[in-house]
């Protein structure tokens, strides 16, 4: 009886999932900070303060502030130290320029891969920044909108594009925190919203890039004081904006 010899059965190739560095957490709890309120625009970064409240080392912080300073998120300053950035009435426009050039990007990619499966997500999207406007949450309109272009731009499947948008977000809720009367939102939903999706449907994407110009343009004057006609929805003086807790990290597995 002839005898076989066991074949040699090969490893099976595990691939490590790489794990957030604790610079990368930092970095983005920052981001997080900075995006609610709970670093308010103009407010220093005290290493020793900020280390303690996220329960790390001041060098990975140290690290992480730099990150956000070459983002634009953070201003450093000689014998100041670090702030979070203000951005002011005379650098809205540069912002919403920024923007209209990554999300006019992301409609000609959207458009040019085909529309039908994106279409759903925005509408999703644009349902429910209609929904909270109905209310009187300046914070959660202000999310939802910025949420619509933030899908918007991921739906375009770029790396590079969601990456320069989720910077620019920041600096657009920067825009509104540095506002002096207080962060405020538009109550009702512009009808440019609309224009873009019926645009984006028909492959239209000179009439998406107008409807998106159009958009911007009605934000900018709003924030620099240009349209006062529009209502707005105002976040309360006294609202306390959201602590800053410790950053948990994950156990190795």
């Amino acid at each position: 009886m002839a005898s076989h010899t066991p074949r040699a059965v090969s490893p099976i190739s595990m691939v490590r999932v790489a794990r957030p560095s604790t610079v990368d957490l930092i970095t983005a709890e920052l981001r997080k900070a900075i995006f609610t309120g709970a670093l308010p625009v103009g407010s220093p970064i005290g290493e020793v303060e900020m280390s303690s409240q996220l329960g790390v080392s001041r060098s990975p912080l140290r690290e992480s502030t730099q990150r956000l300073v070459q983002e634009g998120l953070l201003t450093a300053s000689p014998g100041r130290g670090m702030r979070v950035s203000v951005i002011g009435p005379e650098h809205v426009a540069d912002v919403y320029d920024a923007r209209l050039a990554i999300e006019c990007q992301a409609v000609r990619l959207i458009v040019r891969s085909g529309t039908a499966s994106v279409l759903d997500t925005l509408r999703r999207a644009y349902d429910e920044l209609v929904a909270v406007s109905e209310g009187t949450d300046a914070r959660a309109i202000g999310d939802a909108d910025i949420e619509f272009h933030r899908v918007l731009v991921d739906s375009a499947g770029s790396r590079r594009l969601s990456h320069y948008m989720a910077t620019l977000a920041i600096e657009t809720r920067i825009a509104s925190l540095s506002d002096p009367n207080g962060y405020t939102v538009r109550r009702s939903v512009s009808d440019t919203y609309q224009e873009l999706l019926d645009a984006i449907a028909a492959g239209d994407v000179s009439a998406a890039f107008f409807a998106l110009e159009r958009q911007f343009a009605e934000a900018v004057a709003r924030l620099t004081g240009k349209d006062e006609d529009v209502e707005t929805v105002e976040t309360p003086a006294d609202e306390e904006p959201p602590a800053i807790g410790p950053i948990e990290f994950a156990e190795e597995v």
